[in-house]
């Protein structure tokens, strides 16, 4: 398939329709692992043309995103990342913490945006924000992808730092998510202090799945919203 670069469509129309100035992408990243953040990132980045290959962060192999990262972060406008720690994903469910994750992250712009594009379907932001969902945003829309790419590499050095502590769990090579060597550290040591202890793979841990904790359901009632 020929490489179709994301462009400006959706942020030419937003500043058209709504008159809006200052336009941020945001994209997550860490949402079905089972150890680790959940990350945010929004970013700023104009109408200039983007680096080249530019595009979802799942379709940039190594190290080229890494390098495009690097790249990124001296091309945008500005970006900034939020996080939600897995304690805070079991206390208040996904969409709640992705919120809170994403919160943390515009409110870490130098400027508050006049608008949001936000990668997906589910506008899980919500008021007072205003919000443009677009699916496969991170493919199409230069400040999503720029976001996607950000966050992607970032949450990957999280779970690279964290992986000397649980070598067991080789982290650096799968961030926390679901992975034969992840699955069997997971029933020969029981989980971290970095697992998301409400996630169904617990059910599967016949010695630890008395440590699960029930997935609470989504709150609007947690500081920053």
């Amino acid at each position: 398939m020929p490489y179709e670069p994301p462009t400006h469509r959706v942020e030419r129309s937003l500043r058209a329709t709504t008159g809006a100035k200052i336009i941020a992408g945001v994209d997550e990243v860490g949402r079905g692992a089972w150890a680790g953040p959940v990350t945010v990132c929004a970013a700023i980045t104009g109408l200039r043309r983007p680096p080249p290959t530019l595009t979802d962060s799942k379709l940039i192999p190594e190290p080229r995103r890494s390098e495009l990262a690097a790249e990124l972060s001296n091309w945008v406008t500005a970006y900034s990342l939020g996080h939600s720690s897995p304690q805070e994903i079991d206390e208040h469910g996904m969409t709640a913490a992705l919120r809170l994750a994403a919160v943390r992250a515009l409110e870490g712009l130098p400027q508050r945006p006049d608008a949001i594009i936000l990668d997906g379907k589910h506008d899980y932001l919500g008021a007072p924000w205003r919000v443009r969902t677009v699916i496969k945003g991170d493919q199409t829309c230069v400040a999503v992808a720029a976001a996607s790419v950000i966050a992607k590499v970032r949450r990957d050095e999280i779970m690279t730092e964290l992986a000397p502590e649980h070598a067991e769990f080789a982290f650096q090579d799968n961030a926390g998510y679901p992975s034969p060597v992840h699955k069997a550290a997971l029933e020969e040591c029981g989980p971290t202090p970095h697992h998301r202890l409400s996630w169904s793979y617990m059910d599967a841990l016949t010695r630890w799945k008395h440590l699960k904790r029930t997935r609470s359901e989504p709150t609007e009632q947690i500081g920053l919203f």
